[in-house]
C-alpha cells in the first residue's frame, strides 16, 4: 500500500510541475506559476484523499490523502522560494 501512495505522490508532483511550467511559460511570471502548484496541491490532495478512502475503506485513510497534499505544499514552498530567489538575483543585477 505504501508503494502505491509513493508513486502516487511521484506522479502528483511531476503533473503538479509541469502544469506550472506551462503556467510559467504562458504568463511569464514565476509567482503565477508557484500559485499554480499551490492550487494544484490543495487539488491532487482532496484526489489522494479519495483514492486512499476507496482503497483502504477505512474513515483513518483520509490522512494518506492529507499526506500526499502536504508532500506537494513543500514543493509548492520550493517553487515559491526560488520564485523569491530569482526576483532579488534580477533585483540585484539591474542595479
Amino acid at each position: 500500500m505504501a508503494t502505491f501512495f509513493l508513486i502516487l505522490i511521484s506522479v502528483f508532483i511531476i503533473i503538479s510541475n509541469i502544469v506550472g511550467f506551462i503556467s510559467y511559460k504562458k504568463k511569464k511570471s514565476l509567482y503565477a506559476a508557484a500559485l499554480t502548484i499551490l492550487i494544484l496541491a490543495a487539488l491532487f490532495g482532496a484526489i489522494g484523499g479519495i483514492l486512499a478512502l476507496l482503497i483502504i475503506r477505512d474513515a483513518f485513510a483520509i490522512f494518506y490523502g492529507l499526506q500526499v497534499g502536504y508532500y506537494l505544499l513543500i514543493n509548492s514552498a520550493m517553487v515559491l522560494l526560488l520564485a523569491v530567489i530569482v526576483t532579488v538575483i534580477k533585483q540585484y543585477n539591474n542595479k
